[in-house]
């Protein structure tokens, strides 16, 4: 059912650089919430959704989930497998009405080969995940498999509109099983990851569409990049109108598991709109779910069974800097176990934010005030419906938004400020992966979008000191960078 919201938006929205906004946080979705961090392996970190801007692939639409946050590259012997118990899911709206209109599925299984060595006349199993290099097409010394399958649901996940699912298929051979790479166990063990790693981006048949698409899933270098200790600590950032690039992101020596999608724009959007919005859940089966993790009372309400498997939401991730730094703690389990549709009832965490007042509190000897007009309807239009002319929807939710008839920039075009920064093709409008949506994120937090009276501190420049640009990662699908690996020891 479509909702409509109860705020008007600011009338002054317009034009290319009035067409900004973000999520108000100053961190990455990291362990943001108390339950999910009983449950790393279903936590989701980042969210990003873009048009592919790699040569020669206009058109198509790429789409990242990470999971599994702050990964030691050194965290063996056994490392970083997904949850075989959960389902991974990247959900898209396409006709606005913060409903999920495809879904794609993941499911993800590890099996042991359980070598055994000949130790005095008898076999004895190897306590380690690999016995001997692994190169691209060898991989008869690896110890530990991981598979996954993935299917498209079309329609609502909880209504009878839900159709059946059906397989993706690699185009190479008709399979619906797909291989993972292992994890960059170290230099010794892949002497050659970026060619090991490149062997499992696969073509792929997408039911219902005529044209392929791409897939990879895989362990990558964490693309988030924020002061993240100094932030948590009462932000204690050596000056936060500094330079962009005087501190180092405390995720740079972090890897994740990144499940990535390229998808022709042609099977994604209605007829009606080009807009697309997006988000990523993990749901655990009840078992699971009730063993990993505790929840409050309103989060345990929202964790109903889903009636085609018995499973229970525990993560979700549209917009980046959302549960940890906006929704109140009390309500963090709530929002991760939540549908976009729901979304009013978070709706004061946006329209009365409390971060603007407790950046005041710490640096209002400086001179930081936070905005005086209430509600921030300036907020409202990226968290719960769109920017007005660029990718507004008639739904209200919580939701990344893109719109794919905004032709993609090349990587060294980018700017890192996105639609702030004049580039209608980054964030808010999607997310890439060299977008700084922390510094943006602070900006429109103490008022970018208003008017000089209301938000007095809004045009100043803060940063969290950590630069990201598209030049920090790749400029071909999977994008994201080869992950560090556990050996030789980073000086």
């Amino acid at each position: 059912m479509k909702r409509k919201t109860r705020y008007l938006l600011y009338g002054v929205l317009v034009g290319a650089l009035g067409l900004a906004g973000a999520s108000v946080a100053v961190a990455s979705s990291h362990r943001e919430a108390p339950a999910i961090t009983g449950s790393p392996k279903v936590d989701a970190t980042d969210f990003y959704m873009f048009n592919s801007y790699e040569a020669g692939r206009a058109g198509m639409v790429t789409i990242v989930a990470d999971y599994l946050p702050l990964q030691d590259a050194y965290g063996g012997p056994n490392f970083f497998n997904l949850d075989p118990a959960a389902t991974y899911e990247i959900k898209l709206d396409n006709d606005g009405d913060s409903v999920e209109d495809l879904t794609f599925q993941f499911h993800f299984k590890t099996q042991r080969k359980d070598i055994a060595l000949d130790v005095g006349g008898v076999p004895v199993a190897v306590p380690v995940i690999n016995v001997g290099p692994i190169a691209p097409g060898d991989t008869s010394t690896l110890n530990v498999q991981e598979t996954f399958s993935v299917e498209l649901v079309r329609g609502a996940r909880r209504t009878r509109d839900r159709h059946a699912p059906q397989s993706i298929v690699n185009v190479a051979d008709g399979s619906p099983v797909f291989i993972k790479p292992v994890d960059n166990i170290g230099a010794k063990s892949i002497p050659d990851y970026p060619a090991y790693a490149a062997q499992f981006v696969y073509d792929i048949a997408i039911p219902g569409c005529s044209l392929p698409g791409r897939m990879f899933v895989g362990q990558r270098k964490d693309p988030f990049v924020v002061n993240l200790g100094e932030t948590f600590d009462l932000v204690n950032i050596a000056n936060p109108l500094g330079a962009t690039n005087a501190a180092r992101s405390d995720l740079d020596d972090k890897n994740v598991t990144a499940i990535e999608l390229e998808l022709p724009s042609s099977c994604l959007v209605s007829h009606a709109s080009p807009v697309i919005a997006g988000w990523t859940t993990a749901r655990l089966r009840e078992g699971a779910a009730a063993a990993r993790t505790v929840v409050s009372v309103d989060a345990a309400r929202d964790m109903s069974s889903d009636a085609a498997d018995g499973s229970r939401q525990v993560s979700r991730l549209g917009n980046p800097l959302v549960n940890e730094a906006v929704i109140g703690l009390k309500d963090k389990d709530a929002f991760n176990a939540s549908d976009p549709a729901g979304d009013a009832r978070f709706l004061k965490y946006v329209t009365n934010p409390t971060l603007p007042k407790i950046l005041e509190m710490l640096f209002g000897s400086a001179g930081v005030r936070a905005p005086s007009l209430y509600p921030r309807t300036d907020l409202v239009a990226v968290f719960l419906t769109g920017v007005d002319g660029l990718n507004k929807t008639s739904g209200v939710g919580e939701m990344l938004r893109l719109n794919t008839s905004i032709t993609a920039k090349p990587a060294e075009a980018q700017s890192n400020l996105g639609v702030i920064g004049g580039d209608l093709a980054g964030f808010p409008n999607g997310r890439r992966p060299g977008d700084d949506v922390v510094d943006v994120a602070l900006r429109v937090l103490m008022g970018k979008l208003l008017p000089a009276d209301v938000a007095p501190s809004g045009q100043l420049p803060f940063t969290d000191g950590a630069y990201v640009d598209a030049l920090s990662f790749d400029s071909r699908f999977p994008y994201l960078a080869t992950p560090i690996p556990g050996s030789p020891q980073r000086p």
